[in-house]
């Protein structure tokens, strides 16, 4: 039955930037699917913690994992028995291209770009012995609309889904699928202030052929689609889930 294959019982799930948003939305939809769940954070903290109760309300043994992704040594303590793992912890900053100091473009990629690498080698192998895996990445509208203010954020994100598409093609001969989302406007803790202003908020809705923009649930379901064995045919692609406003016109 196509139910079943949607159903995660049994799969090892961890969800990095899992405190809050769209990690934790996702998170909430692979345990309500069956999985058995790590959260993450970079420290211990209430939305962590939230998040963790809202998980444990399916799967009551999850975990979390505590790693600040910008230290590669924290990198290093990723658990060892994962069978999906999704990428979604990034940092950003605002600010044009010509001012953007050398530490946050480090920091930007270490965490959006080179975390992910070592995250998905490090997963791998386990993976590819099983030959079942599921390695999905958070990117960003921006790997197709780049932001003039994001300019490093969206060079990262479009890394990002470079790395998928060359991963995939290597992996899939091992039971192991790559795959990017991709969120357009989505109202999380990191747009609330901005979504809010009612003259930016309708400016950029106007923009978006649905005219509305989208909460963290909506990136849940393509992730356990992308997750289960409903999904297995599906590797290298990036699902955008943006309303429309990537397309042209």
């Amino acid at each position: 039955m196509l139910k079943e294959k949607f159903n995660l019982t049994g799969r090892n799930a961890l969800v990095t930037g899992s405190a809050r948003g769209i990690g934790r939305a996702i998170a909430v939809a692979f345990a309500e699917y069956g999985a058995h769940l790590t959260v993450h954070g970079s420290k211990e903290s209430a939305p962590l913690e939230e998040a963790l109760a809202l998980v444990r309300a399916f799967d009551p043994a999850a975990e979390k994992w505590v790693a600040d992704l910008r230290d590669p040594a924290a990198v290093e303590t990723l658990p060892k028995d994962v069978d999906i793992l999704v990428c979604n912890a990034s940092v950003q900053s605002n600010l044009k291209w010509w001012d953007v100091p050398r530490e946050t473009v480090l920091e930007q990629m270490q965490v959006n770009f080179n975390s992910t690498l070592r995250m998905f080698q490090l997963a791998f192998p386990r993976m590819k012995e099983r030959r079942w895996g599921r390695l999905i990445t958070v990117g960003s509208v921006q790997e197709r609309r780049p932001h003039p203010e994001m300019p490093v954020y969206a060079a990262s994100k479009s890394a990002q889904e470079n790395l998928v598409r060359n991963i995939a093609r290597q992996a899939a001969a091992d039971g192991v699928t790559v795959n990017n989302i991709c969120p357009g406007v989505f109202f999380t803790d990191r747009n609330k202030a901005a979504l809010g202003d009612p003259v930016y908020g309708r400016r950029v809705t106007d923009a978006i052929p649905v005219h509305c923009y989208a909460m963290p649930e909506d990136a849940a379901g393509a992730a356990v689609l992308l997750a289960s064995d409903a999904g297995r045919y599906i590797t290298g692609a990036t699902i955008l889930i943006d309303g429309g406003l990537s397309l042209p016109g």
